[in-house]
Formats: C-alpha cells, sequence, structure tokens
C-alpha cells in the first residue's frame, strides 16, 4: 500500500505540486504573502516560480533569494518610527523618498543578489509610465529589479533602469499573471492584496510579551535601524497626511485594475486579502498581516486542493 501523507486528515495533496506564484502590490498587506507562502510550504507545494509587483517582488524576492526566515523576524521586531527613520527624504517633485536607506538595510540582511544566480524563477514587474507598457524583470541584480517595482508614484523616486524611469508596476498590473503562463507547473496561485472592503473595523496591531531571546534581537534590530537615522523624521511625519490620502486612493485603482486582469487572464487558484485591513506603511503590523495570510490561504485553498482521498492499492 502507497504511504501516505495527512495534514488534517486530509490527504496531503499538494505534496510535490510545483507552484507558479504571483504576489500582487498593496504596501504593508503584502506581508500577508509571508503567511501565504508558508501555508504553501507546510503542506507540501514546491514554488518553482515568483511573478511579484511591489511588495509581491520584495516578499517573493527575498523569498528565492532564501531569507523569508531572516526578513519575517525583521519585520516582527521592526517598530513604526524605525520604519520612518529608514525613509530618506528626497524632496523631489517625483517622490518623497529615495529609497536608498531601506534597499541598502535590506541587502545587508539578505546580500547583493543577482537573479540568475536563484533557485528559481523569479520576475519583478515594474511600469514604464511614459511609454505605458509593463516591464518584466527577470535578470541582473534582485535589488535594483526590487526598487523598481516598489516605486509607489508621489512616494518613492522613479528608479532610472536602462536609461528608463520605472514607477510601482501596480499602476499597469497590481497582480501580474502574465509572466507565468510559460511556466511549466502544476498550478498558477495569484494572491491579490486589493480584495473587498471588509465592514470591520481594521486590524489593531497586538501586544505580546516577548522572551529574553526575542527582546534581545528586537534590540539588535533597532541597533542596525539606528545605523540609518537622520533627523528627517520629523519631516516625514509632517507630510504623510497628504501622501496617505494619495495611497488610498491609488488602492482603490489598483483594486479596479486587479478585478479586470484577474477577469481576462484567471489563475488556477486565487486569494484575496481585502485592501482596508491595514495601511500602506502600517508594518508594526507584521504579526497580524502574516497570520492573515496564512489564514486566508488555508480558507481559499485548503477545501479546493487538499481533500480527503481514499488510499489507493499499488
Amino acid at each position: 500500500m502507497a504511504s501516505i501523507e495527512r495534514n488534517n486528515g486530509n490527504m496531503e495533496v499538494g505534496k510535490g505540486k510545483t507552484v507558479s506564484l504571483v504576489l500582487g502590490s498593496g504596501g504593508a498587506r503584502g506581508l500577508a504573502h509571508i503567511g501565504v507562502i508558508k501555508w504553501l510550504e507546510k503542506n507540501g507545494f514546491q514554488i518553482k516560480s515568483i511573478s511579484g509587483c511591489s511588495m509581491g517582488a520584495l516578499v517573493g524576492g527575498i523569498y528565492a533569494a532564501g531569507k523569508l526566515d531572516e526578513f519575517e523576524q525583521w519585520v516582527l521586531a521592526i517598530t513604526k518610527m524605525e520604519i520612518f527613520a529608514l525613509l530618506d527624504i528626497a524632496w523631489k517633485s517625483s517622490g518623497l523618498v529615495k529609497g536608498d536607506k531601506i534597499i541598502d538595510a535590506l541587502i545587508g540582511l539578505v546580500g547583493d543578489v543577482m537573479i540568475e544566480d536563484l533557485p528559481l524563477q523569479y520576475t519583478a514587474v515594474a511600469a514604464d509610465i511614459v511609454n505605458e507598457k509593463e516591464v518584466w524583470m527577470n535578470s541582473g541584480k534582485l535589488f535594483d529589479a526590487i526598487r523598481a517595482s516598489i516605486s509607489l508614484p508621489l512616494f518613492f523616486t522613479p528608479f532610472r533602469y536602462k536609461g528608463v524611469d520605472l514607477i510601482d508596476g501596480g499602476v499597469l498590473n497590481p497582480v501580474p499573471i502574465a509572466p507565468t503562463f510559460s511556466d511549466e507547473t502544476d498550478l498558477t496561485i495569484a494572491v491579490n492584496l486589493g480584495g473587498k472592503v471588509v465592514v470591520e473595523e481594521k486590524i489593531v496591531k497586538v501586544v505580546e510579551q516577548t522572551d529574553e531571546n526575542d527582546s534581545a534581537f528586537s534590540r539588535k534590530i533597532v541597533s542596525f535601524i539606528e545605523s540609518f537615522r537622520e533627523s528627517s523624521t520629523k519631516d516625514i511625519s509632517r507630510e504623510w497626511g497628504a501622501y496617505d490620502l494619495a495611497n488610498q486612493a491609488f488602492d482603490a485603482m489598483q483594486s479596479t485594475i486587479a478585478r479586470q486582469k484577474l477577469a481576462a487572464y484567471p489563475a488556477d487558484y486565487f486569494i484575496e486579502i481585502p485592501r482596508n485591513v491595514c495601511g500602506t506603511l502600517e508594518f508594526d503590523l507584521a504579526g497580524e498581516m502574516i497570520a492573515l495570510g496564512y489564514e486566508n490561504a488555508q480558507k481559499s485553498l485548503e477545501q479546493k486542493i487538499l481533500r480527503p482521498t481514499h488510499p489507493q492499492m499499488i
């Protein structure tokens, strides 16, 4: 009789199945992608390809580089003021923040990785707004591709790449399924961070007790963040109201585009995160977003993919 691996009483149908994973844009909500990836790995799926936009490109790239656990610890330890400390003011008409600090911090955490050296296929999607077209970045420096893809209009300055100014890929395609069309995988799973608004109040951060080791790690992260701190934090805080309003409008636009794109190019399975569960820069809600991603992956996929199966005699 064949051996059977089970998950909560169900045969682990995901065991050995290969996945093209599409990770959408949505600021801090993109931390839910970590929970989705954790659920897929726990249930035996093999992620062979990632197509990501904005925060999806960032989380997907870090996962592809084999550093998702370190990144998860990092975001779980960071505070809102420490996030502000990583935002280097540009004061340009093209954007408020240059983005060099956050990219340097991530390179320090992950390493300066080339996309060609990743163990799986990876594409970050950015937007060439002048020529009104998507730019698929699947070679070169990983963090160049990520920096281009996360260039949220008005907030981050555009990223110049091969003579072209690129901005957040979510402007044209918030859930970029097309780069996976030629993948030879069993399933395509897409995560849309622009899901329907939930009527409940948005998630409130849960403050938990940490053990001594966690506290020590948190202090280490704070020390690391402090090395990037400048006196510009208060300036960012004063200007944030207008940018937050612009980001809400951008979220609404992305949600509409995502619905149209997903209707035209459906994935095999979808996972949705409501677009109002947290704000663009509320990375201090990391624990809640990761848990929400895991929970929504389970709700969306468990009954569709992991079904009770009778053992086969061989």
